[in-house]
């Protein structure tokens, strides 16, 4: 799961992206990474500290609701 965070963040930042490419690519990779976050099992979610609410919660969060280092570009 950790690896699939990382690669969601570096898809906002690729720096030959720009953008609405660059936006669209990044939030279907968030949306992405929060279907399988959802689709996790409780023993699964309580490996990498989550409760199932907790996940459910960062499921539905928007596609535009993204953590801010994930689309700085500086």
């Amino acid at each position: 799961m950790t690896d699939l965070i990382i690669k969601t963040a570096q898809s906002f930042r690729h720096p030959s992206r720009s953008g609405a490419v660059h936006w669209i690519l990044g939030a279907f990779a968030a949306w992405r990474s929060r279907q399988k976050l959802g689709a996790l099992e409780a023993h699964m979610l309580d490996d990498i500290g989550l409760t199932q609410r907790e996940a459910m919660r960062e499921a539905h969060r928007p596609l535009w609701d993204v953590p801010a280092h994930w689309v700085d570009n500086g």
